[in-house]
């Protein structure tokens, strides 16, 4: 499925410079185009391409078996615009990015929004409310083994999606396994986290990121806000609607501020990666 129809709105080009850097931005879970996100990167010099990774022609219409080779001609194209490529995700697009940036050397700059340090399974429920137990990614056709959730419907309390991770993360037997291997990303590697991130557990994940690489002797940017939550609010950037029964935590002005600091840190980041 290297060749699948992604949706071409094009990349958000700077009007005013000739960008050195070229984003791929991938969403989360909600499935959003992020649009948005791509005009506001391009208003500071940085090419930005938002593109669908589920949920389109020629894709999973959820992120269940999404193949990331798809991805590999977006890169194709933003290796034409700029002499730098790079990919920003949040959330399951953070994983996401980290996964294709272990794959790809291509890869300058990888900015994990919200991130994971772990490979998970699908959402995905059955009718009957069980978790469905498949792959949420596929790499040239073969699966990747990811982290099982726990079956909600054998009780337990699980006010949020973050409690469903963490009791995800406990129940497993070996972690370990599941570990995305974050010291094969040749790119500089930026990871941001809110401390009242309801979703999953990204500040215990981005310093496990941040742990991992520096035993491998590579530096990690660690952008972290104690109160902001799930969703990083870049300048130029609305904040998300919400979504019933799905709280993301933080306040408006904690996830603006950990966005004004995480655009600071990227483009610093950016600025930094030598030809």
């Amino acid at each position: 499925m290297r060749n699948a129809d992604i949706p071409d709105d094009g990349p958000q080009i700077p009007s005013d410079r000739t960008p050195g850097m070229a984003l791929l931005v991938l969403s989360g879970s909600s499935g959003r185009v992020e649009h948005e996100r791509a005009r506001a990167l391009s208003r500071h010099g940085i090419a930005a391409w938002a593109v669908p990774w589920f949920g389109a022609p020629g894709l999973p219409p959820t992120p269940r078996r999404v193949p990331l080779d798809a991805l590999l001609s977006c890169l194709d194209r933003l290796a034409s615009i700029a002499p730098r490529i790079g990919v920003l995700g949040t959330s399951f697009g953070a994983e996401a990015a980290l996964l294709l940036a272990v794959r790809d050397r291509r890869v300058d700059v990888v900015a994990a929004l919200a991130p994971t340090a772990y490979v998970w399974e699908t959402a995905d429920l059955s009718d009957a409310d069980h978790p469905v137990r498949d792959a949420k990614w596929t790499w040239h056709g073969e699966p990747l083994p990811g982290m099982a959730y726990v079956d909600q419907t054998a009780g337990g309390d699980f006010p949020d999606a973050r409690s469903v991770h963490e009791a995800s993360l406990a129940a497993c037997p070996d972690p370990a396994a599941y570990e995305i291997p974050v010291e094969r990303i040749a790119a500089r590697v930026l990871v941001a986290a809110g401390g009242d991130d309801r979703v999953w557990q990204a500040t215990d994940f981005a310093e496990r990121i941040v742990a991992r690489r520096r035993a491998a002797g590579l530096d990690t940017t660690y952008v972290v806000h104690p109160r902001a939550g799930h969703r990083v609010v870049l300048p130029g950037e609305q904040p998300a609607p919400d979504r019933p029964g799905f709280p993301r935590g933080g306040t408006p002005e904690a996830d603006a501020e950990h966005g004004r600091a995480t655009l600071d840190a990227l483009l610093t980041l950016e600025s930094r990666v030598v030809l």
